[in-house]
């Protein structure tokens, strides 16, 4: 069986499209899809059913996957033991993270990473709301929640604390608030419900019930911008509210404490650029620890 036609019906079994698989793999699309045939022809069996949408596995083609998966850890084992012994650190690692996280810490500090080491690829990514570590979507995750399910290695990264915010030029705009009893009648801008992907995520409706206006946002980031602006009151992570002086930080005995879990998979784990990426990370937030809780 040619590994490099299974390598590829991986990829598109893994992404659901030819072309998406083209783009992952650095491949033309009718090259893709030719390989694809060709293992079907070589099997005298068809592994995927192709849609307009996309292409689906058939039972033929999930036994293959699971196979293949089986192969591909074995590889990856093999190379990070025979590539253990070289100082230089090469390869692609994907990093994925929820929003807050990735942009107002990891952007940078990766970012750094990366420029020490020529031949390593970091691709920082957002946490959606279902992902897979086994089918390599991810190859380190943190996580809002502890995993439950699932062969990971998983440890705790550090707590964090989210406190109510709003910019000074909307306090002097709209005026003072010393009590929650001051929030009625003011913009809440806050998350998307429909977005929400984990129970921790839902501090908002503790101050919902008070302010009945709402400015609702897809991203933190989206979410910090437009307290900035001075749009009105929102919930931010305090270690990314540090960073700028016109927020002010309202009611000081509400206060929401959250935790981050750093997250991967044996099968990739033991790979030296996945081990450096993941060590890198759980020492900067180490070092930052005193940014993430607020006192």
């Amino acid at each position: 069986m040619n590994w490099e036609r299974v390598r590829i019906f991986l990829e598109i079994a893994r992404s659901g499209q030819i072309l998406k698989a083209a783009k992952r793999l650095r491949l033309n699309h009718a090259t893709v899809a030719r390989q694809l045939t060709a293992l079907e022809e070589s099997l005298k069996v068809k592994l995927l059913e192709r849609h307009t949408s996309g292409c689906t596995l058939t039972s033929a083609g999930e036994t293959l996957v699971a196979a293949a998966e089986r192969a591909e850890s074995e590889f990856l084992k093999v190379g990070a033991s025979i590539g253990g012994a070289s100082k230089a650190i090469s390869g692609t690692v994907r990093v994925g993270a929820p929003d807050g996280l990735g942009n107002y810490f990891l952007a940078d500090r990766l970012g750094a990473l990366a420029a020490r080491h020529p031949g390593l690829v970091i691709q920082l990514v957002p946490l959606p709301r279902t992902f897979s570590l086994s089918r390599r979507e991810a190859d380190i995750a943190i996580t809002l929640d502890r995993p439950k399910q699932g062969r990971l290695i998983v440890t705790k990264l550090t707590d964090y604390t989210l406190s109510v915010y709003a910019a000074e030029s909307y306090l002097s705009r709209s005026g003072s608030i010393r009590s929650q009893s001051d929030l009625a009648g003011r913009l809440f801008i806050t998350h998307v419900e429909d977005f929400v992907y984990s129970n921790a995520l839902d501090y908002a409706s503790a101050l919902g019930r008070l302010m009945s206006r709402r400015y609702e946002c897809g991203s933190v980031v989206a979410q910090m911008e437009a307290v900035r602006s001075g749009h009105g009151i929102g919930i931010l992570h305090d270690y990314a509210a540090r960073r700028y002086p016109e927020l002010k930080r309202l009611l000081p005995d509400v206060r929401f404490i959250r935790s981050y879990w750093l997250t991967s998979h044996p099968d990739t784990h033991e790979t030296r650029r996945v081990q450096e990426v993941h060590r890198f990370i759980a020492a900067s937030v180490k070092g930052a620890r005193s940014c993430f809780e607020l006192n």
